[in-house]
């Protein structure tokens, strides 16, 4: 493919990388995505897939919440201008989030946040009936907030269709790289998640594990939620993703190295927690358990934009890759056309690598 506007090599095949790619073909550049082979795409291959920033949110993120706004409304977007323009509806899995509590401190918890997002210019949709919403949640469980916004998606479906979109706009695929001067391009992007940092030293992105499980629904098993479905549990968290054919559960979250063994003691607890909210859940045969590493930033904010003439840097994403596609393609194609989103000020760890 010849691009009119010049080449760009995005290094990295997950979500973001392949986001990037397709954007910046779209816009008549020529793009090549170094990635691995097979199934090999990280993060993206384990992750959730919630489009959820509010159900997402806590007090002191303010800056995350309003970048993942911003991000939800492009998934939103109907028809060309839209990121699931291209990509089959199927993709979709659930177009609404309910966040629900199991005893009375979460549910104290959970008001919090949701007088923080209204405080915020963000309101959601308070209930005290959860069970009405939702039948198959616990008894005693009846406060918390609804969100008519927040999608979830099915996390490989996405990547597996994003890089058949850029195959159909003439995206190439090349070998991983073991250094920027081995892509040969007019410009590299840097998109390969917790690996950033081993071709750009000093890029503040470490890696941090997370246990994800798949239910796999049965015959006579009781049916799968519509929506998504986030609880606090005893202070700890948990989310039920509807899939077509089941639900992924997660997420644990701690430092643990590039260690991606999933450990007796994260399964045990998300398989409490989600009985715990969803007592038809133990019915449900189980699938799969994985686990995955996110690229964390130390503020929790991404890491795009321009680190120097030559290279970007799309990275840092931590639990928000899916949610922040849409925004960091756009976010990289402003830096690659000069004109950078009005965003872009919401991401200050970029700004801080020297």
């Amino acid at each position: 493919m010849t691009g009119s506007k010049g080449s760009v090599a995005v290094i990295g095949g997950g979500v973001i990388g392949l986001s990037v790619a397709r954007r910046a073909a779209i816009d008549g550049y020529a793009v090549h995505v170094h990635r691995p082979g097979g199934q090999e795409y990280g993060a993206s291959w384990v992750a959730g897939g919630m489009i959820a920033p509010h159900s997402e949110g806590w007090p002191g993120e303010e800056r995350l919440l309003r970048l993942g706004l911003a991000s939800l409304a492009m998934w939103n977007t109907e028809g060309r201008d839209g990121f699931l323009d291209g990509l089959p509806a199927e993709v979709v899995t659930a177009r609404e989030s309910l966040v629900v509590a199991v005893d009375r401190a979460d549910a104290a918890d959970v008001k919090m946040v949701a007088e923080w997002l209204a405080a915020q210019g963000f309101p959601v949709t308070p209930t005290a009936a959860s069970r009405e919403i939702e039948p198959l949640l616990a008894q005693g469980i009846r406060h918390g907030f609804r969100v008519e916004t927040e999608l979830a998606v099915d996390n490989r479906a996405v990547v597996d269709a994003l890089a058949a979109h850029c195959e159909r706009l003439g995206v190439r695929w090349a070998s991983p790289v073991g250094a920027l001067t081995e892509a040969r391009a007019d410009t590299v992007v840097i998109a390969n998640g917790i690996d950033a940092p081993s071709l750009w030293p000093g890029l503040p992105i470490r890696p941090v594990k997370g246990e994800v499980l798949r239910l796999r629904w049965r015959r006579g098993c009781m049916p799968v939620p519509q929506r998504v479905i986030r609880a606090r549990v005893h202070g700890r968290q948990v989310y039920l993703v509807p899939r077509h054919d089941g639900l992924v559960v997660g997420a644990t979250q701690y430092e643990h190295g590039r260690d991606t063994a999933p450990a007796v003691t994260g399964v045990r607890e998300l398989l409490d927690d989600a009985c715990a909210v969803m007592p038809a859940l133990g019915e449900y045969e189980l699938a799969e358990c994985s686990a995955g590493l996110r690229p964390m930033t130390p503020d929790g904010l991404p890491v795009v934009g321009r680190l120097d003439e030559r290279t970007l840097i799309a990275g840092g994403h931590g639990r928000n890759g899916f949610l922040l596609a849409p925004w960091t393609a756009e976010a990289i194609l402003g830096e690659l056309n000069g004109v950078p989103v009005a965003e872009a000020d919401l991401v200050g760890s970029a700004m801080r690598i020297q």
